[in-house]
């Protein structure tokens, strides 16, 4: 923590910032305490902020600090309040962070029956649980919100736009170009530079079937991912190992025994000269 406040206080972030990497393996071996892990969390996370490293990685640690704690911890989670408001704000300004678990953290739930916070939680809830036409009404409502923790509007509906069309993707395996333009609120024509733009973020695997005007999904990327998503893998994990084992019975079943009692039979003169 020493050397944490030197750097940040010499703003000489460059000789700290690499061991950042470290940090989890540090933390094995150190041992320390619930409260230590959350000052050092939060002094990594305002480090990476002010010397505007990638804004991912403040994310990440800032992440781990609302994670200490627990919803026993009441008399610490207000202190938390402010830094849950930072966390959401910046998912929703970073135009490349898609999937966060922060809704049903206690440091950030505590938030939705806080008057002062409620429009905030409940922004993040639209990024996280519904499509652009949530978030257009959720704008339309409260733009003075938007302006004061400086968030674009433009940008959270570019973001809307992929996130919405994420979430058609996992819910059927082809998508009609109609329910797409439908659903991000777009022309007809500009349907497939949004897939292709899903798809260079690494949003979606598909195909395009212009012919069919549909899009075959073979993946989608999960906004959260909690012990719904964790069954769900659990479940598709179960059937690719029924599967393989079926196809190894099936190979087992139609293999030649290795000695199948047949005589072997000599080769011709000719063959054998040859």
């Amino acid at each position: 923590m020493k050397a944490l406040t030197l750097a940040l206080n010499a703003k000489v972030y460059e000789h700290i910032v690499p061991s950042f990497k470290k940090i989890d393996s540090f933390l094995k071996e150190w041992n320390i305490g619930v409260s230590d892990q959350r000052e050092l969390f939060l002094t990594i996370a305002n480090i990476l902020r002010e010397s505007r490293s990638s804004p991912k990685d403040s994310f990440k640690f800032l992440n781990k600090y609302l994670a200490t704690f627990s919803v026993e911890d009441v008399a610490a989670l207000s202190e938390a309040k402010g830094e849950a408001v930072k966390a959401i704000v910046e998912f929703v300004k970073v135009s490349d962070i898609f999937q966060c678990d922060l809704l049903d953290l206690p440091a950030v739930k505590q938030l939705e029956a806080d008057g002062e916070y409620t429009a905030v939680y409940q922004l993040l809830k639209i990024f996280l649980t519904q499509r652009l036409d949530g978030y257009t009404e959720f704008q339309a409502a409260n733009s003075a919100l938007l302006e004061t923790h400086g968030i674009n509007p433009e940008d959270c509906i570019t973001k809307m736009r992929l996130m919405s069309l994420v979430d058609l993707g996992s819910d059927v395996s082809k998508i009609p170009y109609t329910a797409i333009k439908d659903a991000l609120q777009i022309d007809f024509d500009e349907v497939e530079f949004w897939v292709v733009k899903a798809m260079s973020a690494k949003l979606l695997n598909c195909k395009l079937d212009q012919m069919n005007e549909v899009v075959i999904v073979s993946r989608s990327t999960d906004r959260i991912f909690g012990s719904s998503q964790w069954e769900h893998l659990r479940t598709k994990l179960a059937t690719w190992r029924a599967n393989v084992s079926n196809v190894i019975s099936t190979i087992q079943l139609n293999m030649a025994p290795p000695d199948s009692g047949a005589q072997s039979v000599p080769p011709s003169p000719a063959i054998r000269s040859n």
